[in-house]
């Protein structure tokens, strides 16, 4: 597949690119959207009403999110609005419902990070600790313009079409069967680490076959436990996955994956934790803009860690530059 790749560029710190702008706004109009079930929502909007009333700002709009709409129609309800700002208050799947309706309208993305993985918030370098100072980077700080994925799944046995956006990463195979199967209970208790409890439950299984496409080259077979598309690489616990991988480089980072072994996920692991550069035959990394992804049997899928059905095609293609967010300034971390 070595000539359907783009050539790797050296690793580059967590996702950073291009150096981000600060805003000028004499006052802006806000809506938060959040999920009123997490830690520290409350604390959140106390912060932002006084932030905005200091600052002589209207009082921002408050949008909760529910279980049936992780934040679609609220996003639409404040670009309806005509807010300046949309700040999200919540987990990555708000993060990703809000984002994909933001996706070219060019009003800026803000984060408050208040789930258990929070990637795209350690992506942009926010304090995912830090409700104060993410508060001030939302409201006063700089905005750059990332890329965002988008992926279209079919599944030929059931009929079945829908497509998705993520942020982050998105797969098919283990990681979503992983994804799909993590314990609820236990996530509430440690967080992003349960779904290293579902992982080892999976990591027995038998390989997939998949045909893969990358960009205008001809497909290849592989037999895989899992390929990721990776818009940028940081995972909870500073663990670098995709060191390549740049969030508003226009292309976006493959990674397939294909132990056999109880050895083969070693080797992995530590070529991951470790970033050594020698290759490995049970991980390869590829770089493309536009990839199509054929299974005979359904096999499970997931964007941003949320699962979202089976399917016999996947299509995936990266969307460059199309969400503004608001981030720190350069070189100080919110």
């Amino acid at each position: 597949m070595a000539g359907g790749a783009q050539a790797r560029p050296k690793a580059h710190a967590q996702c950073r690119g291009r150096v981000p702008h600060k805003i000028h706004a004499a006052a802006q109009r806000v809506a938060f959207i959040y999920n009123p079930t997490k830690n520290g929502a409350e604390a959140a909007k106390t912060l932002l009403l006084r932030s905005t009333s200091v600052a002589g700002w209207p009082e921002p709009i408050f949008l909760e999110t529910t279980a049936a709409d992780p934040g679609y129609a609220m996003a639409r309800a404040a670009l309806d609005a005509k807010v300046d700002v949309v700040i999200v208050g919540g987990g990555d799947g708000t993060v990703r419902a809000v984002s994909q309706t933001l996706r070219r309208t060019e009003v800026p993305l803000a984060i408050i990070p208040l789930g258990t993985g929070n990637l795209l918030a350690r992506n942009l370098d926010l304090d995912v600790n830090d409700i104060a100072a993410n508060v001030q980077v939302a409201l006063f700080g700089h905005q750059r313009h990332i890329d965002a994925g988008l992926m279209e799944l079919e599944n030929e046995v059931t009929g079945a079409v829908s497509v998705q956006s993520f942020m982050v990463i998105a797969g098919l195979g283990m990681d979503a069967e992983v994804m799909n199967d993590t314990n609820s209970k236990l996530k509430e208790h440690v967080g992003w680490l349960a779904y290293s409890e579902a992982g080892l439950r999976h990591m027995a299984g038998r390989r997939k076959k998949v045909s893969i496409a990358l960009d205008d080259q001809p497909a290849q077979q592989r037999k895989v436990r899992s390929v990721l598309f990776a818009n940028c690489g940081l995972l909870p616990g500073g663990i670098d996955f995709v060191p390549s991988a740049m969030i508003d480089d226009g292309v976006l980072d493959v990674v397939v994956v294909s132990p056999r072994s109880a050895l083969g996920w070693m080797a992995m692991a530590g070529k991951v934790v470790f970033q050594h550069k020698n290759h490995l035959p049970v991980i390869d990394f590829y770089r493309s803009q536009n990839l199509v992804i054929r299974t005979v049997l359904p096999v499970e899928t997931q964007v941003d860690g949320d699962p979202c059905g089976t399917a016999t095609v996947v299509r995936v293609s990266v969307e460059p530059k199309a969400v503004l967010v608001r981030v720190a300034a350069p070189n100080t971390p919110a």
